[in-house]
Formats: C-alpha cells, sequence, structure tokens
C-alpha cells in the first residue's frame, strides 16, 4: 500500500464531501449552511490542491486544474460571505447565501471531476 496514495485521496474524498455537506439544503436559508464547514471545505481544498503539484503526467495536471478550480469557487464563496457579513449594512441575506451557496455548487461540481478521475486512474492502475 502506497501511503501518498492514501493521504492524496484522503483529501481529494475529504474537500469533496465537506463541500457537500455546506452545499446540501435551501440555497437560499443560511441557517442550513454553516460557515465553518465552508471554511473546512476551502482549507481541505487548498491541502488537496498542494499534494496535486507533484504529480507531472497529464491526469495530475487535470488533478491539479479541477483542485484549482474548486479553492477559486470556494475563496469567492468565502469572501461573499465575509462581505455579507463583516462590510454589508444589510448583513448575511438570502441573496448573499444564494451567491454563497452557487459559488461552493461549483466547487462541488469541480470535487466530483477530481473524485471520478482518481477513481478512473485507481482502476487503470496496473501492478508490474
Amino acid at each position: 500500500m502506497n501511503l501518498e496514495k492514501v493521504v492524496f485521496g484522503f483529501f481529494v474524498l475529504l474537500a469533496a464531501t465537506l463541500n457537500f455537506g455546506f452545499f446540501i439544503g435551501d440555497i437560499s436559508d443560511p441557517e442550513q449552511h454553516n460557515v465553518y464547514e465552508l471554511f473546512a471545505a476551502l482549507v481541505v481544498s487548498l491541502i488537496a490542491t498542494v499534494l496535486k503539484f507533484g504529480d507531472r503526467t497529464q491526469i495530475g495536471a487535470v488533478h491539479l486544474a479541477t483542485s484549482l478550480v474548486a479553492d477559486l469557487q470556494l475563496i469567492a464563496a468565502t469572501l461573499t460571505w465575509a462581505w455579507a457579513v463583516h462590510i454589508s449594512a444589510e448583513g448575511l441575506t438570502e441573496s448573499a447565501t444564494t451567491s454563497m451557496v452557487s459559488l461552493s455548487g461549483g466547487a462541488l461540481v469541480a470535487n466530483v471531476v477530481s473524485v471520478v478521475l482518481l477513481v478512473i486512474e485507481t482502476v487503470s492502475f496496473q501492478r508490474h
């Protein structure tokens, strides 16, 4: 068993599941979307991105691209939350929540692509 692959797979799957946990629920209800879960999804996604830098294969490049897309979407979602809570006079409105959850949905799509790539890579691996 390759410990590096285990750690890599762990963070890829954890990023996807945390993102899913934040995304699920009524898109405009702030009570159903925990900001700490969004923060955890962002941190784990950034860790997964760092782990993807070492792979020099074509599938590794696509893995990195999906991670960068997820990071960008989650950073935008986090900035949307920070703006709504700390800068905007209205606070965390339904509109801000909808934007934040929609951005995390984009990250979720990128995470799903990354998980699919991981499964394809694992299934096509041949022992020598």
